[in-house]
Order: structure tokens, then sequence, then C-alpha cells
């Protein structure tokens, strides 16, 4: 079935309802480890070893938690094993709320095992049209005193072409073994870094490159013009510039999939740098081009508020910043858009997001999922599952 800033992360099983030691507590060791250990490894390092660490123990994984049932398609529906039960946004069952934000898989190299750990939904990418480097490195960096990370990884990833021939080879795996429990799947799009910012026919033409190969894997797709590692892409959150490149995916998408009757969800990411006036400008431009959701908020820029010494955020330099400090402004951000929207239109929380009180805190201001990224480094595998707990009934 059918973004930014990879952290070192711990490998393990999180799931539905706990058995044995209860989360919280089982939690402790993880965040002694990594505040004493992976504090002191390289974080980019420790993201690819752990990610390949779980991809490794994904099938042991995957084969303890069965509760987990087939979300997906219309019509589908998770089982009542599992600890939140489906939640239906864009014509879609969620086994539960939290999803797993963009930036942690950019490649599609593990979807399956990150699912096992009790995300309801994965978000893969940024993908861009074209493989790409990214920036130099150092380009990711922690701030642990602020639970936060800054990263200007600069979409690094295999491409369009490469990432579609991997999700066409899990589908075909996926099909062998028709039980096996399928996570709703997200894709993520972005610029190439190389297409000039300023030319509207080149941008629209790479993000429609990759939405004709990634739509027929997608359950959901998402246009991010909101990180701010690539240059001149967020200006494409103007208005006059969104509404054209919205319109253009969707069309696209729309024709990859007219054979088969089936309509991909489109959402877009934006960053939470944007002015009150803006947001709602998005909300009502959303709302005039049928898009099915908005993802708020992105990494920002902003390094106000900071309690980490201010020569160690010098140090760390330019980039977009995640965690803790982002969850006042995403908050805004999400009743701002509610607020705008009306009742329908779905709203994915996401920035900052780290303890039970902030998922009801995102929900209660109308966000209808949630994703989480940084607190997913910092708190370990066993977040998801005591996210999804808190946010039970």
């Amino acid at each position: 079935m059918r973004g930014e800033a990879p952290a070192g992360a711990g490998a393990g099983a999180a799931g539905v309802a706990p058995t044995g030691p209860g989360p919280k507590l089982m939690g402790r060791p993880y965040r002694l480890l990594f505040d004493r250990v992976l504090t002191r490894t390289d974080p980019e390092r420790a993201h690819h070893a752990a990610f390949r660490a779980l991809r490794a123990a994904g099938p042991v994984i995957s084969a303890s938690r069965r509760s987990l049932t087939r979300p997906g398609r219309p019509g589908q529906a998770a089982g009542p094993g599992h600890a939140a039960g489906p939640v239906r946004a864009m014509g879609l069952a969620f086994p539960n709320r939290l999803g797993l934000a963009a930036g942690f898989d950019k490649n599609a190299v593990g979807i399956d095992a990150l699912a096992a750990l009790g995300f309801g939904h994965v978000e893969v990418g940024t993908v861009t049209g074209e493989a790409q480097p990214g920036n130099p490195r150092p380009r990711l960096f922690r701030l642990p005193e602020d639970r936060a990370v800054v990263n200007r990884m600069g979409f690094n990833n295999d491409g369009a072409e490469v990432v579609a021939r991997r999700l066409a080879q899990r589908e075909a795996r996926l099909a062998r073994t028709p039980g096996r429990d399928r996570p709703v799947l997200g894709v993520n799009i972005g610029k190439t870094k190389v297409v000039p910012e300023d030319d509207e026919a080149a941008v629209l033409a790479d993000y429609a490159k990759s939405a004709r190969l990634l739509t027929p894997y997608a359950d959901y797709l998402v246009v991010n013009v909101s990180s701010p590692n690539t240059p001149g892409l967020r200006n494409l959150q103007a208005v006059e510039r969104l509404e054209p490149l919205l319109r253009h995916v969707r069309r696209t998408a729309d024709e990859t999939t007219e054979s088969s009757g089936r309509r991909v969800p489109l959402l877009v990411k934006i960053a939470p740098d944007l002015s009150d006036e803006d947001v709602l400008a998005v909300a009502d431009l959303a709302r005039g081009t049928g898009l099915d959701g908005i993802i708020a908020t992105n990494t920002t820029t902003s390094r106000a508020g900071l309690r980490s010494d201010p020569a160690e955020v010098e140090r760390v330099g330019a980039g977009g910043l995640s965690g803790r400090p982002l969850a006042a402004r995403a908050l805004e951000v999400i009743g701002l858009l509610r607020g705008r929207v009306g009742p329908d239109l779905t709203l994915v929380g996401v920035g900052g997001l780290t303890t039970v009180e902030d998922a009801r805190a995102r929900l209660e201001a109308g966000a209808t999922l949630l994703q989480g990224y940084s607190a997913f480094i910092y708190e370990g595998p066993l977040w998801p599952r005591r996210i999804v707990a808190g946010t039970t009934g």
C-alpha cells in the first residue's frame, strides 16, 4: 500500500496494549543511553546505524505485533486489538492517530519495520525528481537541553525513479503475503535543488515527475514547500506560487491513477514561520483548490527562546530546528487552520509534539492526525506506544 531531519534513534519494539513493565519505566534506560552515549555520537552516523538495526529486527517486531490490522484503502478497518482503533480521514482508515513524519525514511527502505513500532502511518521522503546528495556534512546537530534537532540536510535522497522502483518491489513482496499488516503510506515530494525556483515551468515539471512516478504507490501525497534548506523553496508557499503548483500536482496524480479509478489524497506541508495572515491564506487556498489536508508544521529558522548555550547554537549554525521549541507555534497554527477551514479538512499536527498532553492539546485544537519525529529520537522506540495509548478514546 500505498522531509527532513534524521537523527540518532534507537531500534526496538513498541506496539499496542502495554505488556510487562510500563513504557514510562522502560523508557528510562533509553533516555540514559541517549543522554550519556548517543549525544557523543555523530547524529547522522547514529541515525543510519540505528535504522539498519531496526530494519534487521523488522520481521521479529512485526511478528510480535500482529494485533495491528490492515489500514489504508476505503472499506478497510483496523481490528479491535489496536489501542486506539481506526481513525477515518481522507477516505483512509488509519489504525491510530500518530504517524512518523517525513525525514526519517527518506528513501522508503524501512516502512514496515517503522510501522511495527506502533505508528499508524509512515510518511517517506522528502523525495525529489532527481537524486541529490544534499548539503555538505556535518549537517545534523542536536540541542539536548532543548530536546531539539537542527538540520540542513538539503533533501538528500535517491530520487523519484529509484524510490518508485523500491516501492514497486515492496508492493510485489506484500502481494505474496496478503495477510501481512500494511501501514498507511504517505509520500512527501519536494523540489530538486538545481531546478531554479523562479522558473515556474521547471518547478511544475519537477514536482510532476515525482507525482507521476510515486502516486501509484502512495496512500496520500504531500507537497513540501516549507523546508528551509533548499534555496528559494519557501517562496513557493506564497499563494500565487502555491496554487498553480498544487493544481498541477493534483492533475498529474489524477492522470496517473485514472485507469484504476483511485483518487490519492493531496496535502501541503507548511512552515511555522508563516505569518498568521499567510497561514489563513493557505487555509483559503486549500478549500478553494479541493486540497485534502494540510500538515502543520515543518521546521523553523527561529532560535528564539532556546535554553541551550548561545555559543553552542551559534556553532551549530543555519538550518531548520525541530523538536520541543516548536510546540507552542505548531499548536497555534493548527488552531488558526481549523478555525478557518471548518470541521472537514484533514489537519496533521506535527512540530514539538513530545508528551501525551501535547498530543491531546493538538487534537483539541483541531488536528485530525498527529506526527512526530524529534521526540521519537529523544524518547526512544517506546514513545509511539505511549502517545497512542494516551490518546485513546
